[in-house]
């Protein structure tokens, strides 16, 4: 047995999903299954998966990988915002054997990355977002220990939110224990999120959100009904779906984040708003791609964890 797995079993649970995923929950720390440095606050919160091997020879090429990738999250044909630059941003200098995963490509995560000895980093949000610009200042700080460690950068942003089994959307809607009952809202023609039924209070649903995400602070937006039945879910910034949520014949919508009129949006419209948090709702993707990636071909992983508080 390896060294690491009385430690893990011991913290989370474990369960089969309906898709066949291994779904952790953890029983310390802000999010499920990962675990907390108790000792120095300033570390990140690395989580290995219960299967992780060290010492395991499965290795694949880069390119190879790159290409699986982009088949799965239907990269190529996906939209997206501009700056988005989805797929490979920095490529790497060998085989891989060892894979991390940050929801932002964040100087914090670039160092756990290198440090960790991994060869390929997901993400969720990439490095342009600001679009072509020199490569000089904050953008070195984050390209160059890539580079100088061999390390590739894979970004996947709302083709990871989207993805029906990897995906931010999906994987958040199974932690909740809800099944999806179809798709909710959209980018360009593609379907980002799913819709849920359900029969519950809207404080104990609140409830229920925030201890799946780590038991952080949930805002709600008493909007709608007390009962929450017909609920829209698009993790990160979708509080502008309001409008759609109510067209759609929804109650209740939950979220990351949303502008200050969002407020207004869901009072004068009649839908309960809930604001999860940006990062806390968009830790699922890039975990569960990982482990995605560990099944098919045996490759361990771990999640870096810099949550933002937003």
């Amino acid at each position: 047995m390896h060294p690491w797995r009385p430690l893990i079993f011991h913290m989370c649970g474990q369960r089969r999903n309906t898709l066949g995923r291994t779904v952790f929950r953890g029983s310390q720390g802000r999010f499920p299954g990962v675990f907390y440095n108790s000792v120095c606050k300033t570390q990140p919160a690395i989580f290995p998966c219960a299967d992780l091997h060290p010492m395991s020879r499965s290795q694949i090429e880069l390119e190879s990988l790159i290409q699986y990738l982009d088949a799965l999250l239907d990269i190529p044909e996906f939209p997206d915002y501009p700056g988005a630059m989805n797929g490979l941003q920095v490529e790497g200098s060998r085989p891989i054997r060892r894979v991390g995963a940050a929801v932002d490509a964040s100087l914090a995560s670039v160092h756990a990355a290198v440090e960790g000895k991994v060869d390929l980093l997901l993400v969720h949000h990439g490095l342009y977002w600001n679009g072509a610009r020199p490569l000089t200042g904050r953008l070195y700080r984050r390209v160059a220990p890539l580079v100088q460690g061999g390390v590739a950068l894979y970004s996947a942003h709302l083709p990871l939110d989207a993805h029906p089994d990897v995906g931010n959307c999906a994987v958040l809607t199974r932690a909740l224990g809800l099944e999806p009952a179809g798709r909710f809202g959209s980018y360009g023609d593609e379907e980002i999120g799913f819709r849920v039924e359900t029969d519950e209070d809207r404080e104990a649903f609140r409830d229920r959100v925030a201890e799946a995400s780590g038991g952080g602070p949930v805002r709600l937006i008493e909007g709608g009904p007390e009962r929450v039945k017909r609920v829209g879910i698009v993790t990160g910034g979708g509080g502008g779906f309001v409008a759609d949520a109510a067209e759609a014949g929804l109650d209740t919508l939950l979220t990351g984040e949303g502008s200050h009129h969002t407020y207004l949006d869901a009072m004068e419209l009649g839908i309960n708003l809930l604001y999860a948090g940006h990062y806390a709702t968009e830790v699922w993707g890039v975990r569960a791609l990982a482990g995605h990636l560990r099944e098919e071909f045996g490759l361990p992983w771990e999640f870096f964890d810099f949550p933002t508080g937003m």
